[in-house]
């Protein structure tokens, strides 16, 4: 006789750990303080009278430090512990974000924008091993989408009070954003203090650590990689650097209107992000990033070449429709790829890396058309790196555990235990 679980066992097993609520209150804080600084950054670096080209670069620097610091920042985790790496890139990005309301000249900005990204890594980093390693297999989708919708509500409010503290001065938010990451380093320090430990079954040392070079062998893991440089390119980069000077430059709209268009897409984000989580968890990881990707792409494509206002925000909320349902699919993924029982920092710093990549090379190369032969261009190149990922996904195996369609197998798929199989 086949035993099931009764409806309070269900329940018990559904429910999100403390812990990762702890993740995600602390990724809406930390969204609330980088959304004050969004909208303003180009703005900002406008003032030092630079070319677009360079301003792209201040996004970019940002992305490049995380970059070639995340291999580092996967190795500290191993050696520290996330919870203390955690805290001290926490800090580290909030004394570079107060320096930046100091600096006097661009390559100052430049500087500390880099010294912001290595904490940024770290604090990534150890967050994404702390919420594989915590969630449940089967509400993975779930737990990555609370933990992306509390960065993206965040958002939605960073970006709006960042348009009124534009009014005030330039260099206000980042002294807000500085001390709101204080904040958060400090409450989520004592919450976590000896509650991220995990269960000796969970840890074995039989296990061994998962590898980037085996996880990269696998095309999920590899349309991951694809689709997570396309999104850093679109998301992290483009939508950063760009919009804020479409919105001035090409609309012709206020200021505190580019703080609006990046709110109203983090709107976008937060509508789908904890559904596609449901529906990564329920039907597989690929349907939802299929669907994510098309929408996005569609939508980025088209942003550069909208020229009523109130239309240019309707296709911000499409544009973040989409990139909503990529989000906890893709992270699931590659939580799947490593597994609950495995160490997998040098897989999330790949993974990340991809990322990075795109919000590098995203911005100067959309910086660059966007002087040359305009906005449209700029935003229709990056809709088609989107799309790029999509062929990628298409032709990518299921990585859900249990028996759910395409899947590959009925037990945990992961690299290190060598159950997951490139098909």
């Amino acid at each position: 006789m086949v035993e099931t679980d009764s409806p309070r066992a269900a329940v018990e097993r559904e429910r999100l750990p403390r812990e990762i609520w702890v993740l995600v209150g602390s990724s809406f804080m930390i969204a609330i303080g980088f959304g004050l600084v969004a909208p303003t950054l180009p703005v900002f670096v406008r003032t030092f009278d630079v070319s677009i080209v360079a301003t792209s670069l201040i996004v970019s620097v940002f992305a490049l430090a995380r970059l070639v610091f995340a291999p580092s920042a996967g190795l500290l985790v191993g050696r520290m512990g996330e919870l203390r790496v955690y805290m001290i890139g926490l800090l580290i990005v909030a004394l570079s974000s107060a320096a930046c309301a100091f600096a006097t000249g661009y390559w100052q900005l430049l500087t500390y924008r880099s010294l912001g990204g290595i904490g940024s890594t770290m604090f990534t980093i150890s967050a994404l091993s702390l919420l594989i390693r915590l969630a449940p297999p089967e509400i993975r989708g779930r737990a990555s989408g609370m933990w992306a919708t509390g960065f993206l509500l965040g958002n939605i409010v960073g970006p709006l009070a960042g348009g009124g503290l534009v009014a005030i001065s330039l260099r206000a938010p980042f002294l807000v954003y500085a001390a709101v990451l204080i904040l958060v380093a400090l409450v989520s320090g004592a919450l976590l203090r000896g509650r991220t430990g995990v269960p000796t079954s969970v840890t074995a040392p039989d296990v061994p650590p998962a590898r980037f070079r085996d996880a990269v062998g696998h095309r999920a893991y590899r349309a991951a990689l694809v689709a997570s440089f396309g999104n850093g390119w679109a998301v992290f980069g483009a939508r950063i650097a760009l919009v804020p000077l479409l919105v001035v430059e090409a609309l012709g709209q206020p200021e505190a209107w580019s703080g609006i268009a990046l709110a109203v897409f983090a709107v976008g984000n937060a509508a789908t992000l904890v559904v596609a989580g449901r529906l990564a968890d329920r039907y597989g990881r690929k349907p939802p990033m299929l669907v994510g990707l098309a929408v996005a792409a569609l939508g980025t494509g088209a942003l550069g070449y909208v020229g009523d206002p109130v239309w240019f925000l309707v296709v911000c909320l499409v544009a973040g429709l989409g990139s909503g349902l990529i989000n906890p699919p893709l992270n699931a993924a590659v939580a799947d790829v490593i597994g609950s029982k495995a160490r997998g920092g040098t897989v999330l710093a790949g993974f990340q890396m991809a990322s990075d990549t795109g919000a590098i090379v995203g911005p100067v190369a959309a910086g660059a058309l966007a002087q040359v032969v305009g906005y449209g261009p700029a935003f229709a190149v990056t809709g088609g790196v989107l799309a790029v990922g999509w062929l990628f996904w298409l032709r990518a195996p299921e990585t859900l555990p249990g028996p759910a369609p395409d899947t590959l197998t009925a037990s945990e798929p992961t690299v290190a235990n060598g159950t997951l199989r490139d098909l």
